[in-house]
């Protein structure tokens, strides 16, 4: 295998040192269950291959970017009597982003985009505390909602269904059970109406939500309209890369 020279983890010293990079990437994920049929790193590998793909497309159109190591873990407080479900909270999440700033900041890489892969991480609040203090500008994007998942899927649902499903098919198909093992990712709504509505907020906790892991139905799940959606994320994260990696971080409104 040849080394990609946008991928840190595969790059030598040598390629590092003479590489003037504009912009880290840094995948995050959680580990997890993902109804009957998908692994526990579903997160961390849609994650790995498309913060890899984007920065592959930007670099080949000139941009300079990395795509660092992917944190595996995320906020999981809500499964964690789901055995194995590994919880990072949201404060050490602060410590290990404010660290990862720290050192790139000290290498003069200017940049960070955090790709998000899990809906129980929110970086939001974690980049107004750090962007006082130092030089780095960080940006955050969920990856399931660069580009509007209904061109695509019937039912997308929001965890482990069909849009999920389908994009393991295509990025780890030997990982993926039947689709005749898995639940029919069926979720109970809250009872009380405003938190039902989605205008009141709180953490669902899972396993009164859902018997499988899962919330969406995964039965219309392709490897095709998997491979349809990653190359429309990948190809407008790409952009966003390319853009980024060119901008004045000090004068970027119009």
């Amino acid at each position: 295998m040849t080394a990609r020279p946008y991928i840190l983890a595969e790059a030598s010293w040598k390629t590092v040192r003479e590489t003037p990079y504009e912009v880290a990437v840094l995948p995050w994920g959680a580990t997890e269950p993902h109804n009957f049929h998908l692994p526990y790193g579903t997160d961390v590998i849609e994650c790995d291959h498309i913060a890899a793909e984007a920065a592959r497309i930007a670099w080949e159109r000139g941009a300079r970017v990395v795509v660092l190591p992917t944190v595996p873990f995320g906020v999981n407080t809500g499964q964690l009597d789901l055995r194995l479900t590994i919880n990072m909270n949201p404060s050490t999440q602060l410590a290990v982003l404010r660290d990862v700033v720290e050192s790139l900041a000290g290498q003069g890489v200017r940049k960070l985009v955090l790709v998000n892969g899990h809906g129980g991480n929110d970086f939001r609040q974690m980049i107004r505390e750090l962007q006082p203090h130092h030089d780095v500008f960080v940006c955050t994007l969920n990856w399931w909602q660069v580009v509007d998942a209904r061109q695509f899927f019937e039912e997308p649902g929001d965890h482990a269904g069909e849009l999920e499903s389908s994009l393991m098919m295509h990025l780890a198909p030997e990982l993926v059970l039947p689709l005749s093992e898995a639940g029919d990712g069926a979720a109970r709504r809250f009872a009380i109406g405003g938190l039902r509505e989605g205008w009141v907020w709180a953490p669902r906790q899972w396993t009164q939500v859902t018997r499988d892991t899962g919330t969406g139905n995964p039965a219309a799940a392709t490897r095709e309209k998997g491979g349809r959606h990653f190359r429309a994320v990948t190809e407008k994260i790409a952009d966003f890369l390319v853009e980024l990696a060119a901008a004045d971080v000090q004068n970027l409104y119009e």
